[in-house]
């Protein structure tokens, strides 16, 4: 799949080729990191008509003329797995974010909006993201709702994914195929999406947490492409040696990176990419994006060039963008100027030959879409407060473990009356928020060590309902009020104070501030969560997996604590 182009661009650039016309830029005294075969060329590069050209010649007249003094010219980076919404951040202030971290294209699942607002909310991110100085590529959702055991705003089935398909011939790939059991079961709703995408030959994404042997073979073997889920290099090594592409991962809540890099053997490593999966606007801020992480990978031992092809070719390649991944005649003139293969600090950034970025900052600032229809999304149950009032007084119940930095779960047992502030163990609901059902869920938690108050999110995978913890249901009652308040958000509260919060007015997803303005907010937010006890350095973070119910072990729903291996709602007290 190559960009659209026009029979008069293609002429010109190969006039511009063989030094017969005048190139709109050319670099010249760099050394061009050339991903097909690991070298660094010392060549000029000229670009015309948003691609380049040659490595051979620098026409005379040319328009503009980039001395890199001896800097790297590589192409931009690619974050083959990234959901927008998790950057809490509208698709024009993520790029404000990461493209001045080198960021050119991002292959998104924006399944997080369309469980709030189904293809409308496709459809917007579709319109916030065009004319924007990168590319971001939108998948089509594969599991709204991730499973059948959670209610969410919208529901997509097989049909609607092949129109969704065939309405959006420009979408890469399925997204990613959370519902692993209905592979394995064989459920024929599942199956078709799977097959609905290969008819029209594109691949299909993977989501299948430390699945292997003969499960892994029959999950593979339907399809599906990709995993970004390893927890382990073994897991990792397994799934590469059945033909998957293995997604690194290094975001905010999952940070495997590290783990799996032993699984990186040097034939392997043209089999996988560093991907984000989600990432917050502090991290964005702090860290940097796909720069920080290929720092991070470089430093615990991944060759430089496997690093860098692994956000330029290697995504490229399992997309199918013939013209992305490498700096070669044809090939999109998206392009990042480094100082080294190893700090990989960006200095100047390239959008078809434009100059985007540079030291850090966007050239122009980008103007914000109206988010319409993706408004006032957040509707509670006016009786709250006694729907929260159904947790058991005693006996013995079932409880969530939380691990920090970490999205899955341990299923552990504990002691209803030993629930509150300061116990080790609160309360925990998840609240459906979109249609106001009265649909509620209760549990227990250990992990966030609260000793008083309680936090409160609408950001809640997949589906996204309030999700709240907190030392009790009076608290958590007064913290969904705050969060129903601001049209969606982030929320922590004390004895009916907001501490502080987040607005998030789009989809109860995204704000429509810029990153700094996200990141202060969040910091303000952790300070909250700390003063109320908790330890956890991520807690919204780890608060926004509590629902997920295709991640092990145990998960909290609208429906109630869903097993994660046996696939099923189980009850919160035991016999």
């Amino acid at each position: 799949m190559r960009s659209p182009e026009s029979l008069d661009s293609m002429k010109r650039r190969i006039r511009v080729a063989q030094g017969e016309a005048p190139a709109d830029l050319v670099f010249v005294n760099g050394r061009v990191a050339c991903t097909f075969t690991g070298e660094l060329l010392e060549a000029p590069v000229t670009v015309a008509e948003g691609r380049v050209c040659s490595l051979a010649t620098a026409p005379a007249g040319s328009k503009q003329v980039v001395d890199l003094d001896g800097a790297i010219l590589a192409p931009a980076f690619t974050d083959a797995h990234i959901h927008v919404e998790s950057s809490l951040l509208t698709p024009e202030g993520f790029a404000e974010a990461v493209v001045p971290h080198g960021t050119g294209a991002t292959v998104s699942d924006p399944h997080e909006i369309a469980n709030v607002l189904g293809t409308a909310g496709y459809d917007y991110m579709r319109r916030a993201s065009s004319g924007l100085p990168m590319d971001i590529f939108w998948t089509v959702p594969s599991c709204v709702p991730a499973t059948h055991m959670e209610t969410a705003g919208a529901s997509l089935g097989a049909r609607d994914v092949a129109e969704g398909l065939d309405r959006n011939p420009e979408a890469p790939a399925l997204s990613e195929m959370m519902n692993f059991p209905g592979v394995l079961f064989g459920v024929e709703e599942v199956l078709e999406k799977v097959r609905a995408s290969a008819l029209r030959g594109k691949p299909v994404d993977g989501h299948s947490p430390g699945l292997t042997g003969a499960a892994l073979d029959a999950y593979a073997g339907s399809g599906i492409l990709t995993d970004h889920e390893c927890l382990t290099a073994a897991e990792a090594l397994e799934k590469l040696r059945r033909g998957m592409w293995v997604f690194l991962r290094e975001g905010s809540a999952a940070r495997n990176l590290r783990d799996l890099l032993p699984a990186v053997a040097p034939g392997a490593a043209t089999r996988i990419c560093i991907v984000s999966d989600d990432r917050h606007p502090e991290d964005l801020l702090r860290e940097g994006h796909l720069d920080g992480t290929l720092r991070k990978a470089v430093s615990w031992g991944l060759d430089p060039m496997a690093a860098l092809r692994a956000v330029t070719l290697n995504p490229a390649t399992v997309y199918g963008f013939g013209d992305r991944g490498g700096v070669a005649p044809g090939y999109l003139a998206d392009l990042v100027v480094l100082r080294d293969l190893r700090s990989f600090e960006v200095r100047e950034v390239y959008h078809r030959g434009r100059k985007v970025a540079e030291g850090g900052s966007l050239l122009k600032p980008l103007e914000r879409r109206p988010a319409g229809e993706a408004l006032a999304t957040v509707r509670l149950p006016p009786d709250l407060r006694s729907l929260l009032g159904g947790f058991p007084e005693s006996g013995e119940v079932r409880v969530i473990g939380v691990e920090p930095n970490q999205i899955v779960t341990r299923s552990e047992k504990g002691l209803a009356q030993d629930a509150g502030g300061g116990r080790g163990m609160q309360f925990a609901a998840v609240v459906e928020r979109h249609r106001g059902t009265g649909h509620v869920g209760l549990g227990y938690v250990r992990g966030f060590d609260l000793r008083a108050g309680a936090l409160a999110s609408t950001v809640s995978h997949d589906s996204h309902n309030l999700v709240i913890v907190g030392t009790s249901p009076d608290e958590m009652a007064r913290a969904a009020g705050a969060v129903e308040a601001m049209g969606g958000g982030l929320a922590a509260v004390q004895d009916g104070e907001l501490l502080a919060a987040l607005p998030l007015q789009v989809a109860g997803l995204m704000s429509l501030g810029t990153a700094a303005q996200a990141a202060a907010a969040l910091e303000a937010l952790h300070g909250a969560a700390r003063s109320l006890g908790c330890s956890l350095p991520a807690p919204f973070m780890t608060l926004s997996f509590l629902a997920l119910p295709v991640i092990p072990s145990l998960k909290l729903t609208d429906r109630g604590l869903v097993d994660v291996d046996r696939f099923q709602i189980v009850p919160l007290r035991l016999p």
